[in-house]
């Protein structure tokens, strides 16, 4: 049943490389608008997803200073991959830096993240299927503007829109293997989960406060806008409130 869930929830999330094709025929202004709506309600998700669910089921498991060492560690981890790897979460399709080099780099880096998404995927659905189901719409909820903003990119770096989706895709199946890899170790190692949950919740909330959030800080909208994004980010958040429900 684990493997079931696991597998399926990674195959969605690999199917989102190619959501990009769908948006081809918005122009940019009307795109930018849709992103900035779809950032905000994947902050709400990441964000409740880390303090309602992940941290919560970690100090369960783990009721010691050491789980929040690790939640740091998931946020620095998060850090080494954005400063080093050179992997940045761009949401708004262009930018004036994206040039060739980048976007295979970002393909690279997205490989990586996808492949670390799989394994915190697999090893929540080893805690309990509530809680891979929550983690994993977490996942969604920050795949779809990055998807969509990576595929921006490889297009303007010069790739044909054929084989931006083609190589997009490559870079998800990563997640299918690190959701795999979660599985398998998972039953082995006791203290799986106790590691990999409190990462994750570090790692979601490096993404929704130092990614995600500073997208909507730099667009100068009305305020009727900022306050249209601030439901959408409640919304995320409520919605991951509902869960605790079916847990």
């Amino acid at each position: 049943m684990v493997w079931f869930w696991t597998l399926g929830s990674v195959a969605l999330v690999s199917v989102l490389s190619v959501i990009g094709i769908i948006f081809l025929a918005y122009d940019r202004v009307r795109l930018q608008k849709i992103l900035l709506f779809l950032v905000s309600f994947a902050i709400g998700g990441l964000a409740g997803d880390a303090f309602i669910h992940l941290i919560p089921q970690s100090l369960e498991l783990n009721p010691s200073p050491s789980t929040s060492l690790l939640i740091i560690s998931g946020m620095l981890l998060f850090f080494t991959m954005e400063k080093f790897i050179r992997w940045r979460h761009c949401h708004i399709p262009t930018s004036e830096n994206h040039v060739h080099p980048v976007a295979v780099l970002n393909l690279i880096g997205d490989g990586i993240h996808n492949f670390i998404d799989g394994i915190l995927i697999g090893a929540s659905y080893l805690v309990s299927i509530p809680i891979g189901i929550t983690t994993t719409l977490a996942v969604v909820l920050h795949e779809i503007p990055q998807e969509i903003g990576d595929f921006g990119v490889l297009v303007h770096a010069g790739f044909t829109v054929r084989k931006a989706l083609f190589y997009n895709f490559l870079s998800a199946l990563t997640a299918v293997a690190g959701g795999s890899l979660a599985i398998w170790i998972g039953p082995q190692v006791t203290a799986f989960s106790t590691i990999v949950l409190p990462i994750a919740a570090g790692g979601f909330i490096y993404i929704a406060g130092s990614d995600l959030i500073p997208e909507l800080q730099q667009s100068c909208e009305r305020l009727h806008i900022s306050f249209l994004q601030l439901a959408s980010i409640l919304l995320g958040i409520a919605l991951m409130f509902l869960f605790v429900l079916f847990e």
